[in-house]
């Protein structure tokens, strides 16, 4: 008795791939084939190439998906940080918090600088590293985050939208010192960050020194439990040096207070300064 074994149509083979959620096998399936073919490759070399393609193409989907998710900034990343400007003991442990071994440890990172320190260019750059190495992370200002969590409160969800919070690997809080909050606002951030205690990381951007803080918890033992959370396990970066919003400013006004024009007539070359716009204008 012989059995005859018949090659299924290429549709149905691209049908059953889809349906078992391959679409890189489906994709590729006839590429790798040929290339199979041609170079002589066993069946198990083919099938092994096949789900390389697969995982990095499911690598790549995932990716995206959680930039989207993150709501980072997408020019905050680390090729657009100027990392010469960083204070020497921030750069050197750089490279180590993006590696992301802290999120792994439910440890936090606390950033501390005057503003226009580049503390959000910062930490957004190591969230977008975080995220290539397969972490999820989300962005939000401090206030946004706070209310977020009134409206859940008031709704009698809170519990299930710290749950969801709960699904990131890393909350990054923008500005918590600009926030001065009232009782109730005050009681839900330190909700979250109890929560997130020595089991997920937060990692947090403030204007103002530790001893500062009961400017934002207002009551001193909520401050003081608040402080000790986030300190037990955590870095801290000191972002000190000029304001980079000074110094781009100033660069700019600079740039526009005078432009140079070069004409020539009948051999003679002249310059003229020009007066910037404002100044035509009468505004100086």
């Amino acid at each position: 008795m012989t059995t005859t074994t018949t090659t299924p149509p290429v549709d149905s083979l691209a049908m059953l791939l889809r349906t078992l959620k391959l679409p890189a096998f489906a994709r590729y399936a006839d590429e790798v084939a040929h290339k199979a073919e041609s170079e002589g490759w066993s069946f198990r070399q083919f099938v092994h190439h096949l789900a390389e393609l697969e995982i990095e193409e499911r690598r790549r989907k995932r990716i995206e998906r959680y930039l989207r998710d993150s709501e980072l900034p997408r020019e905050k990343t680390l090729a657009t940080l100027t990392r010469t400007r960083l204070p020497a003991k921030v750069a050197k442990m750089l490279p180590t918090l993006c590696e992301g071994g802290f999120v792994e440890r439910g440890d936090n990172v606390l950033a501390f600088g005057l503003p226009g320190r580049g503390k959000t260019h910062l930490v957004c750059a190591i969230g977008h590293e975080l995220i290539l190495r397969g972490y999820r992370v989300l962005f939000t200002a401090t206030f946004a985050l706070v209310q977020r969590l009134l409206a859940a409160k008031r709704d009698l969800l809170l519990e299930k939208d710290l749950a969801a919070l709960d699904g990131y690997d890393a909350v990054i809080l923008d500005d918590i010192g600009y926030v001065q909050q009232s009782r109730d606002e005050m009681e839900v951030l330190f909700t979250f960050l109890a929560e997130r205690y020595e089991r997920r990381s937060v990692i947090i951007t403030s204007n103002l020194v530790f001893s500062e803080w009961d400017r934002i918890f207002k009551d001193p033992m909520t401050t003081a439990a608040a402080i000790d959370r986030l300190v037990h396990h955590s870095v801290i970066l000191e972002m000190s040096g000029p304001s980079v919003r000074a110094e781009h400013a100033e660069k700019a006004k600079n740039e526009g207070a005078t432009t140079t024009t070069t004409t020539t007539t009948a051999g003679t070359t002249t310059t003229k300064k020009k007066q910037s716009t404002q100044e035509v204008d009468g505004e100086k």
